[in-house]
């Protein structure tokens, strides 16, 4: 069970080791300025692989149960599949549910880990294989495996890699668990911290908070769910950036070396990357070189 492509590379490690009788994903949905129905990756890798797939909109329908319990699975892997499971799928299956969490937990419970630890500052991520219970992200734990966070880390660089770690742990953690010689430890939720799911509106960069935040929150949040500044009454999307030392008044934009910046309660925030509104991504000196009444005092 299944979405995003984080989840594929684990579908292709399953594949090739055991035998997975069917993939459970969303469904298919709009996608671009054309509105053209998109298969997520998930089920994208499943059809390559000859596998069956189901696509419920709701995924605690009877209905659905009836069709995934004539499946008979022994186990169900769970990796960013984007509904909650209930009772009735969590122990449908003789070894249960086994989640790959994109955190080491219980530090980041939720829906956005990779942008909460980038946001955060943390230096390490990682990936958890968990027994999944009824709470959130808060079942016993089989295994972990840590990676180190660089400094340019992105939202989607830093999420690829936990998609191949968490690939690979899963086939490392499931002959053990499966044969009994794993004995799950339950999570300390006092040192248990949240990343709720973000929404699009999150992503504006407010002058109110330090460059250094900002800088991170660009980081973060690329390639979803972005951030953004307003300029001209439009929106001016922001792909890289980075802080800079200023003495300025809050909320000003500047031009340093060549660059659009704009100033903050601590520091100035550098435009290295923008997309203004209906064009291509461009470098913040082009953009800069074309922009009308950016400085302003």
């Amino acid at each position: 069970m299944g979405s995003p492509d984080f989840a594929a590379p684990a579908l292709g490690q399953l594949s090739l080791r055991s035998r997975v009788v069917a993939v459970v994903t969303q469904p298919d949905r709009p996608s671009g300025r054309g509105r053209i129905l998109q298969s997520p990756p998930v089920k994208v890798k499943a059809l390559e692989l000859n596998i069956p797939v189901f696509q419920p909109v709701k995924v605690n329908d009877p209905m659905f149960l009836e069709q995934i319990t004539d499946v008979d699975p022994d186990l169900i892997v769970v990796a960013a599949y984007g509904q909650i499971l209930r009772k009735s799928i969590l122990e449908l299956a003789p070894f249960g549910c086994v989640n790959i969490h994109a955190s080491l937990l219980p530090r980041w419970r939720g829906a956005a880990p990779i942008q909460a630890c980038i946001l955060a500052g943390d230096e390490n991520s990682g990936i958890t294989i968990m027994k999944m219970d009824a709470g959130v992200d808060t079942g016993p734990i089989l295994a972990q495996a840590a990676i180190r966070i660089d400094p340019e880390e992105t939202g989607g660089s830093l999420s690829m890699k936990l998609a191949d770690l968490g690939g690979k742990l899963i086939m490392q953690t499931l002959p053990g668990y499966l044969a009994g010689e794993i004995v799950p430890e339950p999570q300390d939720d006092k040192q248990a911290t949240y990343a709720p799911m973000l929404k699009k509106e999150e992503g504006l960069l407010d002058p109110g908070q330090p460059a250094e935040i900002l800088a991170r929150k660009v980081r973060a949040y690329n390639p979803w769910p972005g951030t953004f500044l307003l300029f001209n009454e439009n929106f001016l999307k922001v792909h890289a950036a980075h802080e800079e030392h200023s003495g300025e008044p809050v909320g000003l934009r500047r031009e340093i070396n060549g660059n659009p910046a704009i100033t903050t309660i601590n520091g100035c925030l550098v435009l290295d990357a923008v997309q203004p509104a209906g064009k291509k991504i461009m470098e913040g000196k082009a953009f800069l070189s074309g922009a009308r009444n950016w400085l302003n005092d």
